[in-house]
């Protein structure tokens, strides 16, 4: 695809260009990275040695992949992916406020088969699962974002691939036939919005999931104790090809939805709205969608987690547009209940992570179908057959 005329220095010559992606994810995503320290924080030189394996994996739940996913991702990578904020209050609160729900099961209910598809923005998938967008796979395993594809593919899932990823928007939609949307970090320079957007679209992804909660980057403090610098050797794809470096927006208004609509061609869904009036004007400005996050605890500590704020957000929305929500979804109960509150879909991200860590696609394949297994148990045991059927009379607080 052609550069947009506002491209004005084209980057030439393999060295220089990941030379200026490194220092362009240092400074210009700075806060996501660093925590608002990348300007002091070189890009590390250090190849960057990741986990290789793709033998299966056995999973007994998902709470426990973490430690095994530590043994393996190095130590400060690790940190970027499984720390948050500040204090780490939100963070803690994403588990902790599916316990405030109680299931209360219906008996006599004679459930033989239980159904976890949805269909979602005109995709069918066998699990009501999503997999998140997040930063540079290649963090956890050497495949990166190939890796992660396939195996949400292979489990019925759907993949949301990020901006800030290590393997290309065309290269991820070569490998799969899956159902994937595109996430956008917003950038400075509308030419290479334009640009991702237009690719995006050509390249088969059907949604562009816009990040709204990342204007600045969040407190994340243990990126600084733990000194952790964006290896060079872990490039970023989607901007290898343009003529600029990351640089996202740091003010976004409504307008910015609208542009974004009419630059992809595509159903556009904000991504990071915890306020119900946020949600209801997105609805009324055509968002096909609202994802509830505070972005995994990693931007601005002492929010509340999104299945707190999900029950308002879903009757103010009254199902104009469909959910998805993110935040500590570790159990089949978590989706169980996140869908009886109103949710469409759920999406979890670390444990998708630490699953590509330990095995590759056999390791994504192998989170998926443990969720999706332990939500069928739950299904059963509520008296529950059909997702379609939850609603809150399901629960209790």
């Amino acid at each position: 695809m052609a550069a947009s005329p506002s491209h004005s220095n084209v980057l030439k010559g393999g060295a220089t260009r990941r030379t200026a992606l490194a220092a362009g994810l240092a400074l210009g995503v700075g806060g996501i990275v660093a925590g608002g320290r990348a300007s002091a924080q070189a890009a590390d030189d250090t190849p960057y040695v990741a986990g290789s394996s793709t033998a299966p994996i056995d999973i007994l739940n998902l709470l426990e992949i973490e430690a095994r996913a530590e043994r393996i991702i190095p130590p400060a990578a690790f940190g970027f992916i499984a720390r948050g904020a500040g204090d780490e209050w939100t963070l803690r609160e994403n588990r902790l406020a599916f316990d405030r729900r109680e299931i209360l099961p219906r008996v006599y209910a004679s459930v033989t088969q239980t159904d976890t598809s949805i269909t979602i923005l005109g995709s069918r998938l066998r699990t009501p699962i999503i997999a998140p967008p997040t930063m540079g796979h290649g963090l956890a395993h050497a495949v990166a974002e190939i890796g992660t594809a396939q195996g949400v593919r292979d489990a019925g899932g759907l993949l949301t691939l990020s901006t800030l990823s290590n393997r290309s928007i065309e290269d991820v939609a070569a490998v799969t036939d899956g159902p994937r949307w595109f996430q956008l970090y917003q950038q400075q320079d509308d030419g290479i919005t334009r640009e991702l957007l237009q690719r995006a679209r050509a390249a088969g992804y059907t949604a562009i999931v816009h990040t709204v909660d990342v204007t600045v980057g969040g407190n994340r403090e243990a990126n600084i104790r733990n000194k952790f610098a964006w290896p060079r050797s872990l490039p970023l794809a989607n901007f290898a090809t343009t003529a600029g470096v990351s640089k996202p927006k740091s003010g976004l208004g409504w307008r910015d939805l609208e542009f974004v609509q009419k630059a992809s061609g595509l159903p556009v869904i904000p991504k990071g709205i915890l306020r119900a009036d946020d949600a209801v004007q997105a609805a009324k400005l055509g968002a096909a969608g609202i994802w509830i996050s505070n972005h995994g605890g990693r931007q601005l500590d002492g929010t509340p987690a999104a299945f707190t704020v999900l029950p308002t957000i879903a009757d103010a929305v009254a199902g104009r547009v469909p959910l998805i929500l993110d935040g500590g979804v570790r159990r089949g109960q978590d989706v169980f209940k996140a869908i009886a509150l109103g949710a469409t879909a759920v999406a979890t991200g670390r444990p998708t992570l630490y699953g590509l860590a330990l095995g590759g696609r056999n390791g994504v394949h192998a989170v998926f179908e443990k969720l999706t297994e332990e939500l069928k148990n739950v299904m059963h045991l509520a008296g529950a057959d059909d997702l379609a059927k939850l609603s809150p009379e399901v629960l209790r607080s």
